[in-house]
């Protein structure tokens, strides 16, 4: 359907939202117009506000959990807000669509025993791969940085005389993270052998062994081996390190403010989560010290 398609270019090419984010965006306008054809034989610029509802209320009952319902609201209020703005319909039928209630969890962490052990103890391969995924480590649990910034770090974002690294977020927004010594000694010897590497992807700090730019698949599988060698967690995803980082920073003493900018996160609301992992920190500590606890 064209009217997809063009709100597809607009948040691509306009909104400059990651390829990951747009793919998901027309996943779920996929879904709903499939439910809409079979359901009403109705097409999606057709569908009123009950029979959205309807779909809501479907993919609930399909086993999507509430956070996941609350994501195809955004998409489909964004999709009809551009709709009604470019004349294709006349009322926005998610105007009075109402977000699922959540849960908020408490983001699991790696501990810092564990992450010791990841660092000091685990044994790396001594060629290329063991080298670059010890760094990867390294560099997911000194910066919390996302599994989609880390593919896209080039060399040049490296600045080795300020001890900071540029990050390209979310929405393109750009962040500046400070490097440890240990992490800077640690990219001062990878790319000994990084340089080595005569590539179409030269400007790319992390490559396959066969100097292709890495894709989050691999990111992904390895971490979730190299985590659940240290870590009986049940998740252990790039994304573990990333609240790792924070709640390590904040259990530490580090400014919630701080951590925010860190993460790149667009409002506090969405780092004060890891606020919870130090309430429980303090449970413990409190019901271990405390004579009458």
């Amino acid at each position: 359907m064209a009217l997809t398609k063009n709100f597809l270019d607009y948040l691509a090419l306009e909104k400059r939202y990651s390829l990951h984010t747009v793919k998901a965006y027309k996943a779920d306008l996929t879904i709903l117009s499939d439910y809409l054809d079979e359901i009403y034989s109705t097409p999606i610029d057709k569908a009123n506000h009950s029979m959205i509802r309807s779909w809501l209320v479907n993919e609930l009952n399909r086993g999507n959990t509430p956070r996941t319902v609350n994501r195809k609201i955004t998409t489909l209020k964004s999709f009809f807000k551009f709709a009604q703005k470019e004349g294709a319909v006349k009322i926005n039928p998610t105007i009075r669509l109402k977000s699922a209630k959540t849960s908020k969890g408490i983001p699991s962490f790696v501990t810092v025993d564990e992450m010791n052990k990841l660092l000091d103890e685990k044994e790396f391969s001594d060629d290329y791969e063991g080298k670059r995924d010890r760094l990867i480590v390294e560099i997911f649990y000194s910066t919390g940085i996302r599994l989609s910034e880390l593919i896209n770090i080039k060399i040049k974002d490296i600045d080795f005389s300020k001890k900071q690294l540029k990050v390209l977020g979310k929405r393109n927004k750009e962040r500046i993270i400070p490097l440890t010594q240990e992490l800077m000694t640690s990219l001062e010897k990878f790319l000994e052998i990084r340089y080595s590497m005569k590539t179409k992807f030269n400007s790319y700090l992390l490559l396959t062994e066969m100097g292709r730019k890495l894709n989050p698949s691999l990111v992904y599988k390895t971490m979730n081996k190299l985590i659940s060698s240290v870590s009986s967690l049940k998740k252990t995803s790039p994304h573990i390190l990333r609240h790792t980082f924070a709640t390590h920073m904040l259990n530490s003493g580090a400014d919630l403010n701080i951590i925010k900018e860190l993460l790149g996160h667009a409002s506090l609301s969405a780092t004060e989560v890891y606020t919870h992992n130090s309430i429980e920190k303090l449970k413990k500590v409190f019901n271990n010290a405390h004579p009458r606890a």
